[in-house]
C-alpha cells in the first residue's frame, strides 16, 4: 500500500512539475511590445502588435504606454520586455551617452547605436522604419516674431516661457540645459507638460515655446510657426524597431518578418496617423490596423 501511495504522489508531483513548467512556458512563449506614453508610441506599439500577430504564429503581449526611455531601457535588460520603436538620436546620446558630431550623418547614428546597444545591452537594432521624428520650436503666431531659425529667437527668449515634456529636462546631451547652452537662451521660466498636453498648452497661451516634434499633426492645425535648428544642435532621430537578442533566438523568423516593415512608414503617414488620434480622436489600434491593410502589409 504504501509502494502504491508513493506511486500516485509521484505522478502528481510529475504532472504538477509538467503544469507549472506549461505556464512559465506561456509566459516565456510571448513578445512583449512596449512604448513610450505618447501618441504616436502608442500607435507604433499596435503596427509592431498587429503586424507580428498577423505575420507569424507567435504569441503577442502588449504592454503600451510603459514610460520614457530611463524606463524601457531597464525593462529590456531585465527581459520584462522585448521590443519597441527607439529613435537613433535617443539612443545616441539619451541611453549611450555619446554626444553626435557634426560630421555624423543619419547612417553613421544609426551604425552607433546598433553597435553601442548590441555591446552594452545585447539589444539589436532593426531596420529603420522609414521616417523621422525629431524637434522643432514652435509657438503661436500671435507672438508676431518674423523669425526663421533657433537662433533667431535667441534674443527674444528673455520675454518668453518654455514648455517641455518632464524628460527632456532630465536628458543630459539632448536635453534642456545642454540645448539651452548651446544656443543661449535665457527664458524666462520653464514649465513641465505631459507630451500630449504642451501642444494645448501653448496654443492656450499657457506657455510661449515648445519643442514640438515635426510627426505630431497637431503643429499645422493649430497653424503654429517652427523654426529650423541651424545649428544642428540634434541628432537625426529615424524611427527604429528594437528587440533583444534572446528574443530573437527565440523566435528564430522574427528579424525576417520585422525586415519587411523596413522604410514602409513616411514623415507625412506618420503624421496622420498622430492627427486621426489626437484630433480625430480615433483608437491607436483601429489607427494602426487601418494603416498596414492599405499598404497591404496585413489582410482585413
Amino acid at each position: 500500500m504504501t509502494r502504491y501511495k508513493n506511486g500516485i504522489l509521484g505522478i502528481v508531483l510529475v504532472c504538477m512539475i509538467a503544469w507549472l513548467s506549461a505556464c512559465n512556458s506561456g509566459t516565456d512563449d510571448k513578445i512583449v511590445i512596449s512604448g513610450k506614453n505618447w501618441t504616436e508610441q502608442y500607435i507604433l506599439s499596435h503596427i509592431l502588435s498587429e503586424f507580428i500577430q498577423a505575420n507569424t504564429n507567435y504569441d503577442v503581449e502588449l504592454k503600451d504606454g510603459l514610460g520614457e526611455v530611463s524606463i524601457l531601457t531597464p525593462a529590456m535588460e531585465k527581459g520584462d520586455i522585448d521590443m519597441y520603436v527607439e529613435y537613433t538620436g535617443t539612443g545616441l546620446e539619451a541611453v549611450l551617452k555619446e554626444k553626435a558630431s557634426s560630421s555624423d550623418t543619419t547612417e553613421s547614428v544609426y551604425d552607433k547605436v546598433k553597435k553601442g546597444y548590441k555591446e552594452k545591452f545585447n539589444i539589436v537594432w532593426l531596420e529603420p522604419l522609414g521616417f523621422e521624428n525629431t524637434y522643432t520650436l514652435a509657438f503661436t503666431k500671435d507672438k508676431n516674431l518674423n523669425i526663421h531659425t533657433f537662433s533667431d529667437l535667441v534674443p527674444f527668449s528673455k520675454d518668453l516661457s518654455f514648455g517641455a515634456p518632464h524628460a527632456f529636462y532630465e536628458r543630459q546631451a539632448d536635453g534642456y540645459n545642454a540645448f539651452v547652452e548651446a544656443y543661449g537662451f535665457q527664458f524666462k521660466k520653464k514649465e513641465s507638460f505631459d507630451p500630449n498636453i504642451m501642444y494645448e498648452a501653448v496654443k492656450n497661451g499657457e506657455v510661449d515655446v515648445i519643442p514640438a516634434f515635426t510627426t505630431d499633426a497637431r503643429i499645422a492645425r493649430y497653424d503654429f510657426t517652427t523654426l529650423k535648428d541651424d545649428k544642428s544642435f540634434f541628432p537625426p532621430y529615424y524611427a527604429v524597431p528594437i528587440v533583444r537578442h534572446e528574443t530573437l533566438e527565440k523566435f528564430p523568423n522574427l528579424e525576417k518578418v520585422m525586415s519587411e516593415l523596413a522604410g514602409k512608414i513616411s514623415e507625412k503617414e506618420m503624421a496622420e496617423m498622430n492627427a486621426k488620434v489626437d484630433i480625430d480622436k480615433e483608437d491607436p489600434k483601429k489607427v494602426a490596423k487601418d494603416f498596414l491593410i492599405s499598404k497591404g502589409l496585413i489582410k482585413k
